[in-house]
């Protein structure tokens, strides 16, 4: 067991969101699944209670706990994506899932978790030198959802 891992609460689906995030992400995969040795509320002996999965490299748990604790933008994986292709490859995976899109890169999976799929390109022109190129590039990351690479460039230059 790591050290430290990410502990993610699903409702009762925590098995299929981690075999998503496998086939969706890189460096993503499943592990070790544990199920109730006895009843518990929401669920009984046999239910799968965690399992283990990692995502981007990233080492987690997913917890069935039922519905008490949903998911919030408080958390979320922010996913650093190096052109265009892969941006709209994981962005349309996430929302064609059952996802939901949100503003400046953001959006949800069907299960409530919460992520930024972020173009290096984007973070780069936010932190531009040039205080104007950077807003320009941020005024423009401010009008989207899935991010468009080329019009963060073509802001950044005016």
């Amino acid at each position: 067991m790591n050290k430290n891992t990410i502990c993610l609460w699903y409702d009762k689906d925590a098995e299929e969101a981690a075999h998503f995030y496998a086939r969706t992400f890189p460096d993503s995969s499943v592990g070790s699944v544990y199920r109730a040795p006895g009843d518990f509320p929401g669920g009984k002996q046999g239910d799968v209670l965690t399992v283990e999965f990692s995502v981007c490299g990233i080492p987690c748990l997913g917890l069935n706990g039922g519905p008490e604790f949903p998911q919030t933008e408080a958390f979320s994986f922010q996913i650093a994506t190096d052109d265009q292709e892969e941006t709209d490859r994981l962005w349309n995976a996430i929302v064609d899932n059952g996802g939901q899109p949100s503003a400046c890169g953001w959006c949800k999976d069907k299960w409530g978790l919460n992520w930024q799929i972020t173009p290096r390109v984007l973070t780069e022109a936010i932190a531009d030198p040039d205080p104007a190129a950077a807003k320009r590039a941020f005024d423009a990351m401010m009008t989207m959802h899935k991010i468009d690479i080329a019009a963060i460039e073509s802001a950044r230059m005016g």
